[in-house]
C-alpha cells in the first residue's frame, strides 16, 4: 500500500459526507487487497469499518446533521426493490448489495466504491449508522464488520440467558462473540488450538475453554452446546464440534477459507436434527440495534491503534495472528499524497 489521491463525489440531496477519524482493519481487507479472492479493481482504497464526524449532508438529509458521530460498514448501497432489501437484510440484496470498496456503484455512474483508509467518505444516508457517544470511537470501528458478523448469527438463533454458546476460534470475530453471546446472557465455551490462548479467552470472559485437538477435552464437551460460532478462516474439520451440540442445535460458519473445507457427515446432523447454516454480516437496521446493544451493555472491540505507516506491517501480523484483536486506522496519520489516482 502507498498513499494516493482519490476524488469523493460531491454530496447529492440524500447524501451524508463523513470526516472519517477510524477505520478498522479487517482480515478480509487482506484477502482484496492482495487478489486471493479474485483480482480486484486497482488503484484500491480497502476499509469497511469506518466512524468519523459528520461534515455536510444533502438537502433531504433530516436524520444526520454535521458534527454527529457516525459509522458506515460494509454497505453503502443495494438495490432497496427486492424482498430481502425490504425485509432489512441488504446484506443478501437478491441483485447485489454495493460493497464499501472495490465495486461499481450503479447509483454513482459505475464508479468504483473506495473504502475507509481515507480522510472522507460520501455515503447515502440509509447506509450511515449512528455510533452511539458511549462508545469510544476506536473500539466501536470494528464493530461494523466484525461486530455485526457475530451478532447476526446469536441474535437470529435467538440466544438469551441461560444458553450455552461455542466460540471456535478467538481471533478478531472470536473475541467479539465472546463478549456478544456473555452480554446475552449465554454460557459460553471456547475452542482453541493453543494452550496460549487460555487465559486470554477467560479473560474475554469465556466460562471454559476447550483444546480443541485434545480428543478427551473435546469428548467432555459432548451434548453441552446449543449454538457455536465458528469465525476459524482456515481449512478444518467440523465433525467434532457437530458432536459437542444438543438436539436442535446450530453451528454458524463464519469464517471463508480459501480452500474446500473437509466432508461434514451427514449422520452427525441427522441423529440430532443439527443445523450447518451461514452468516453474512447484517442489514442496516440489525447493525443499528447491534451498536446500540454494545453501547448499553459496554462492549467493544479489543483494538490496536496504527498510523497509515504501519498499514502494511499491520496486514503481515493480521496474516500471522500477531494482533489482539484487532487492528485500527487513525486517519489523522495519513500523509500527503505521494502519487494521483486518475480523476
Amino acid at each position: 500500500m502507498v498513499p494516493l489521491t482519490i476524488a469523493r463525489r460531491a454530496p447529492k440531496e440524500d447524501d451524508v459526507e463523513i470526516a472519517i477519524e477510524f477505520c478498522g482493519l479487517c482480515h478480509s481487507d487482506v484477502h482484496v487487497t492482495r487478489g486471493e479472492w479474485r483480482l480486484p479493481p486497482y488503484p484500491l482504497v480497502p476499509g469497511h469499518e469506518i466512524v468519523g464526524r459528520v461534515t455536510r449532508v444533502g438537502a433531504a438529509v433530516q436524520d444526520f446533521a454535521p458534527g454527529d458521530r457516525v459509522g458506515v460498514g460494509c454497505l453503502v448501497d443495494s438495490c432497496r426493490e427486492c424482498e430481502s432489501c425490504l425485509d432489512g437484510l441488504e446484506q443478501y440484496c437478491e441483485r447485489g448489495n454495493i460493497g464499501t470498496y472495490g465495486v461499481p456503484d450503479p447509483r454513482n455512474g459505475n464508479a468504483i466504491t473506495q473504502g475507509g483508509y481515507s480522510t472522507s467518505v460520501v455515503v447515502d444516508r440509509r447506509f450511515v449508522l449512528r455510533i452511539p457517544e458511549a462508545l469510544d470511537p476506536a473500539a466501536a470501528a470494528p464493530l461494523l464488520c466484525a461486530g455485526i458478523t457475530t451478532y447476526s448469527p446469536l441474535r437470529y438463533f435467538d440466544v438469551e440467558e441461560g444458553d450455552s454458546v461455542g466460540v471456535v476460534g478467538l481471533g478478531g470475530l472470536g473475541h467479539m462473540a465472546v463478549k456478544i453471546a456473555k452480554a446475552m446472557g449465554a454460557e459460553v465455551t471456547v475452542f482453541t488450538t493453543s494452550e496460549a490462548k487460555f487465559d486470554a479467552a477467560r479473560e474475554l470472559g469465556a466460562d471454559h475453554v476447550v483444546l480443541s485437538r485434545d480428543e478427551e477435552a473435546m469428548a467432555g464437551a459432548n451434548r453441552s452446546l446449543d449454538v457455536i460460532i465458528d469465525t476459524v478462516a482456515a481449512p478444518h474439520d467440523l465433525n467434532p464440534y457437530f458432536r459437542t451440540l444438543r438436539l436442535d442445535g446450530a453451528l454458524f460458519q463464519l469464517g471463508l477459507p480459501a480452500e474446500d473445507m473437509p466432508p461434514v457427515s451427514p449422520g452427525l446432523l441427522i441423529r440430532r436434527r443439527l443445523a450447518y447454516a451461514g452468516s453474512l454480516i447484517g442489514g442496516i437496521e440489525e447493525t443499528q440495534e447491534m451498536l446500540d446493544f454494545c453501547a448499553e451493555h459496554g462492549v467493544a472491540s479489543d483494538v490496536e491503534i496504527v498510523g497509515a505507516d504501519q498499514l502494511n506491517e499491520a496486514y503481515d501480523r493480521m496474516v500471522a495472528g500477531d494482533v489482539k484483536y484487532r487492528f485500527v486506522l487513525d486517519t489523522a496519520t495519513l500523509q500527503e499524497p505521494s502519487e494521483r489516482a486518475d480523476a
